[in-house]
């Protein structure tokens, strides 16, 4: 527990020096951060699971998960990405048929599927970056999964008495669910009253509670899917870049699923103006 709260002390202050005072000077920051957390989040996924330990399968998809990030910050057009897909395919085919059939078309799609998911969905942050409004609304994906997933921490230890998923995860409760929801929905409407007295944004505090609400649901989801595939490949955790919490998709999996859908509720429902 010590070095869980030691990590978050360090490492929350740099992400925010990083994303407010680096990214309005040197735009190129946040598409490396993200470039970089998906890039190990790829090898983790691959190697640490041993799902696919091919040195060039592995290194195409992992720089291809390095590539995206730059595609959604800087282009977003279709062609770049296009041309790179292409290329991407042919090579997993051609290794896979060089392979002597050691890599079949389970191993290539899941291999592709990581590589393009992971990056899509964290790159997240560089297209709400991009958005008028960015400075309020970029860290509301990492407020609404670190928040879930502190409150249900906390709730799950002080509370937890029923299962919620023995067979993926066997600490969490639902007393930990049901408090990492509410957890969610309170701090999001509280982070949205810091914005309005603060700094004077207009805020739709009902939507805010939608936001932390759902975020909190695809969170915990999130968590346990990566919990599914930790179970289906027997290990504990998918690396130890961050002492006490694993590897990056240890600490990021619930912002995999957040993100996006943040992204999408912004555009659809948005909460915050200026």
């Amino acid at each position: 527990m010590v070095k869980r709260v030691m990590v978050a002390v360090i490492f929350i202050p740099l992400l925010l020096v990083a994303i407010y005072g680096l990214s309005p000077t040197i735009p190129v920051i946040l598409p490396i951060i993200v470039s970089g957390l998906s890039m190990i989040a790829v090898h983790e996924a691959l190697w640490s699971t041993s799902f696919l330990k091919h040195p060039r399968v592995s290194g195409y998809s992992i720089a291809t998960a390095g590539l995206i990030p730059f595609w959604s910050y800087y282009s977003g057009t279709l062609l770049p990405i296009l041309a790179w897909m292409f290329i991407y395919v042919l090579v997993l085919f051609c290794a896979a048929m060089t392979s002597h059939r050691r890599i079949g078309l389970e191993k290539m799609g899941g291999a592709f599927f990581l590589a393009v998911v992971i990056p899509f969905f964290l790159s997240s942050f560089l297209r709400i970056r991009l958005m008028e409004q960015w400075r309020a609304l970029v860290i509301l994906p990492l407020v609404i999964a670190f928040i879930s997933d502190a409150f249900a921490l906390f709730a799950g230890m002080a509370f937890g008495k029923h299962k919620l998923a023995p067979e993926l995860s066997p600490k969490k409760t639902v007393e930990g669910a049901v408090g990492g929801f509410l957890g969610a929905v309170v701090c999001t409407v509280l982070y949205g009253l810091l914005l309005h007295l603060v700094f004077h944004y207009e805020v739709n505090y009902l939507l805010l509670a939608l936001y932390g609400a759902l975020g909190s649901v695809v969170s915990q989801l999130g968590d346990l899917s990566f919990s599914y595939i930790k179970r289906e490949y027997g290990i504990k955790d998918f690396g130890n870049v961050f002492p006490g919490h694993g590897g990056v998709l240890d600490r990021f999996d619930s912002v995999i699923f957040c993100a996006p859908l943040t992204e999408l509720l912004i555009h659809c429902l948005p909460a915050v103006g200026g």
